[in-house]
């Protein structure tokens, strides 16, 4: 299994220069080989392949004048900038012929400067863990770093990163084994909602933080003086930066609250199953900022490759399961209900109902038969039950799958 560590960098005055270099040098490379292929394509010539763009904008680019700084910075970073836009490449064909599930991926555009997050990317031969509790990359430096945690196992490849705010952050990919929890005896199902962030089937409630609405007074101010100040100007370079840390603060809020919220569901929970919400098309109503403040899809990712780390069973009920719609007690179709509706009695079996319990409650039944549906009692040579094969944990949203198909991850438990 694959897992992703994040560190806080401190790099000095020099390095910061130095990983500029980086960003800017590995940006010129992808614009000069994108251009190259869209180019090819509109003049009906063949693909062109990375081998030939390898000689011509990275070996043969050094050694003119208008290209000659390339050589300042690792030839690792421009190679992996090539490598990265070869998967961009295929993650646009995959999708248009329809190989890649979820929404349709855009060809690559091309990199500006002014982007506000700036990356580079290197393999082994680039870096390395030293004994003074720096990271060394190659023609930068040993970067200060604070290890929060310790890697479980020796980095496969680093991506360093610039955000919005200037801060520089260290990314590791790290292939580990998953840590199996102790066996638990309850399952749960989950329904995220705006009044309470989630209402699970057994009762509890996890309150929403709203992380955007209380400091949206504050961010407010900020982009007013941020709009009041000249283009171009350096006192509007430092009101964006000071708007722009106010905005990473809310995210790290919320990123924390989802990370606390989801290994304690996972760790008193056998099995999880969620309802497949559609928060893009939420996200273009009247609700659209409180449910981007909430950040369903950031949890929900989090819960299903937790649950593969942990060998849990997760499982997602179609969104368009009527959760809200149905009687837990009787299995009642009573109808939909507009959202001020909270609590509601059954027409068959005249049962009060919370709305957000009774959704929950159907979600975990509904998980429950589609977990024992999915489940294949198959021995293998043996004589054990074969079980599942464990996939990479994503720690970003890989897209929503489409209407009608769910997804089971983990070891079935149940």
């Amino acid at each position: 299994m694959q897992l992703r560590y994040n560190y806080r960098a401190y790099p000095d005055a020099t390095q910061r220069r130095a990983l500029a270099s980086a960003f800017g040098c590995a940006r010129v490379v992808w614009n000069d080989c994108l251009r190259d292929r869209k180019e090819a394509h509109a003049a009906g010539l063949p693909y062109v392949k990375s081998a030939e763009l390898s000689r011509l904008r990275i070996t043969q680019a050094k050694r003119t004048r208008e290209r000659a700084w390339l050589a300042d910075v690792s030839a690792v970073v421009l190679q992996q900038s090539l490598r990265d836009l070869d998967t961009a490449y295929k993650n646009f064909f995959d999708s248009v012929n329809g190989k890649r599930q979820g929404r349709k991926v855009s060809p690559p555009r091309y990199k500006s400067k002014k982007d506000t997050r700036q990356s580079i990317r290197l393999n082994t031969n680039a870096f390395s863990l030293q004994d003074d509790d720096t990271v060394y990359v190659a023609k930068i430096g040993g970067l200060k770093t604070k290890w929060s945690r310790r890697l479980p196992a020796a980095p496969t490849s680093l991506t360093v990163t610039k955000d919005s705010c200037g801060r520089y952050f260290l990314s590791f990919v790290v292939d580990t084994e998953p840590d199996i929890l102790p066996e638990a005896d309850t399952d749960a199902g989950i329904d995220l909602g705006l009044s309470a962030f989630a209402v699970l089937s057994d009762g509890r409630k996890i309150d929403s933080p709203r992380f955007l609405r209380r400091a949206e007074k504050k961010l407010k101010r900020l982009q007013r003086e941020l709009s009041r100040k000249v283009k171009g100007s350096k006192n509007r370079a430092k009101a964006r930066i000071k708007a722009a840390r106010q905005h990473a603060k809310v995210a790290d809020r919320r990123r924390d609250f989802h990370h606390k919220a989801s290994t304690q569901i996972i760790r008193d929970s056998q099995a999880v199953y969620v309802e497949d919400l559609a928060v893009s098309g939420l996200g273009r109503t009247r609700l659209a900022k409180s449910v981007h403040d909430a950040g369903w899809s950031a949890f929900v990712s989090m819960l299903e490759y937790k649950a593969i780390k942990h060998g849990r069973t997760f499982a997602k009920a179609d969104r368009a399961f009527p959760s809200s719609q149905v009687c837990s007690a009787c299995g009642f179709r009573d109808g939909p209900k507009p959202l001020h509706v909270r609590q509601w009695t059954c027409g068959a079996c005249a049962t009060m109902h919370d709305r957000d319990h009774n959704a929950a409650r159907n979600v975990l039944f509904e998980g429950r038969r589609i977990v024992a549906a999915g489940r294949a009692e198959t021995l293998n040579a043996c004589g054990a039950p074969a079980r599942r094969a464990h996939v990479p944990a994503q720690r970003v949203e890989a897209g929503s799958l489409r209407k009608g198909q769910t997804t089971q991850a983990g070891i079935p438990g149940l």
